[in-house]
């Protein structure tokens, strides 16, 4: 659609040039010579860009610029004015035009201006979108999910997120700790401002406090300019520290002064400096038996934890897997250009009854290869993966002999075991906070024995789960 432009000038000779001039580009150009016609005409119909000569009869061009960006605050205006003028298009500044042109003008300089405006109204209206497609994506009614453990989130956020207090979520990794932190920041008064995430678990010490404090130029090697910290970035937003329980008891000190005083200092600096932020927490982690074990500072603790909201694992809301795996099946499918909108009744039954260790983002992970993998509009147990490990075959072929029926009985009491041997594994090692000795002892095993079913499954001690006193086993 072309950019609309109203030209207002008393002048005859400068409607014409004005017309002439843009009339060229890919514009709808209007004038009149009157500033109360041009009034009238703004109310009526829309421009993008006004062009408005200062000095005019009945009514003035400051006082058009005044009326103008009260009512239609998203018109560009363009102030025209003479050579003894330059004092008055100052003001017009200041009142919100967005140029002035001092006459004579010639038509480049026109041209360039008017380009000018327009490209900015297309940025600002880019941003806008974008604004708006991200919030809409985080509202918390988008989030999926109908069980009872969902529907208490839900009330918990929405509860949460009008005020500025600091909120603790926690949960298994992979339950969606961060979209529903952003799900927070989207619906608070923060909105419009940045929503800032920091990852504590994938930086050092020393690069995590800078991370979040900002360093000046000089302050440690490699510090070779000023850099601002999340802290400064999230100024007036919303501050995210995922896995929280994995920084330092050094670092834990200064993070608690911050969140006290809303003051910091920059690596090397001796200013302090002062932050408006809210604050959202995230672990995988039981603090509680943290602090009771001396890794993570007491008052920390009651500092971050006055608005907690426990994510609930997908194995405990079993009633939202097919909903998630249809979503995840329409994302990727328009995301990969293969119209794949079904599951077979296997692959769904194995979705359903698989235990998802790694939860929502794993079934996406699933879903996202199993589309990859599809030949026709049908996902299958085939294209399940490593989930199938795990799972008996529910859509095997249908047998036409008897030695078939008897080959795949076989197959399918031997998917049976498996699954049955590598679930309690799990669950044994779950039970015991992944500690191998203690899971054997409570299953009744030798420790080789249950070593030997882990190393059948591939099951491994990821160094997250390892307990202290077994630092030293398989991992």
């Amino acid at each position: 659609m072309s950019a609309r432009i109203l030209v207002v000038d008393d002048e005859e000779i400068v409607i014409r040039s004005c017309l002439r001039i843009l009339g060229d580009g890919d514009y709808a150009v209007e004038a009149v010579q009157d500033g109360w016609e041009a009034l009238k005409k703004i109310d009526e119909s829309h421009f993008d860009v006004l062009i408005l000569d200062i000095m005019m009869p009945k009514i003035d061009g400051l006082e058009v610029l005044r009326r103008v960006k009260e009512s239609h605050p998203d018109i560009d205006v363009i102030m025209i004015t003479g050579l003894s003028q330059i004092d008055t298009a100052v003001r017009a500044m200041k009142l919100g035009a967005f140029d002035y042109l001092p006459k004579p003008f010639d038509p480049d300089e026109l041209k360039l201006v008017v380009e000018r405006a327009l490209e900015r109204r297309q940025l600002l209206q880019e941003n806008l979108d974008l604004r708006n497609e991200v919030s809409s994506k985080y509202r918390f009614e988008n989030i999926i999910g109908s069980s009872p453990q969902m529907q208490n989130v839900y009330r918990l956020i929405a509860k949460c997120a009008p005020t500025n207090s600091t909120a603790l979520l926690t949960g298994e990794s992979g339950t969606g700790k961060e979209l529903i932190a952003r799900a927070i920041h989207y619906n608070s008064l923060r909105k419009d401002k940045p929503f800032v995430p920091v990852d504590c678990n994938s930086l050092s010490e020393n690069l995590l406090e800078s991370e979040m404090f900002g360093h000046v130029k000089g302050s440690f090697t490699g510090a070779v300019a000023n850099k601002k910290g999340m802290f400064e970035i999230a100024d007036n937003g919303t501050l995210f520290l995922d896995e929280i329980g994995n920084i330092s008891l050094a670092t834990q000190a200064k993070l608690l002064r911050v969140i006290q005083e809303r003051e910091f200092k920059a690596v090397g600096d001796t200013r302090t400096q002062s932050a408006n932020f809210r604050l959202i927490c995230a672990t995988n982690k039981d603090l509680k038996a943290m602090v009771a074990g001396g890794a993570f500072r007491e008052d920390l603790f009651y500092r971050i934890n006055i608005f907690p909201i426990q994510i609930p694992s997908l194995r405990e809301r079993r009633d939202d897997i097919p909903a998630l795996a249809f979503h995840f099946l329409k994302v990727f499918g328009e995301e990969l250009g293969k119209k794949v909108t079904e599951f077979s009744e296997g692959a769904m039954s194995v979705i359903v009854n698989h235990d998802w260790p790694g939860n929502v983002r794993e079934l996406e992970n699933t879903v996202q290869r199993a589309v990859i993998l599809a030949t026709d509009k049908v996902i299958r147990q085939a294209h399940l993966g490593n989930i199938m490990d795990m799972s008996p075959r529910l859509d095997l072929e249908v047998p036409k002999t008897g030695d078939e029926l008897k080959r795949i009985k076989k197959v399918a009491r031997e998917k049976s075991v498996e699954n049955i041997e590598k679930r309690f594994v799990l669950e044994a090692l779950r039970r015991n906070a992944w500690n191998v000795t203690k899971s054997a002892e409570e299953t009744g095993m030798q420790r080789a024995n249950f070593q030997a079913l882990m190393k059948k499954y591939n099951i491994r001690i990821r160094e997250t789960e390892k307990p202290s006193d077994e630092s030293g086993e398989m991992s």
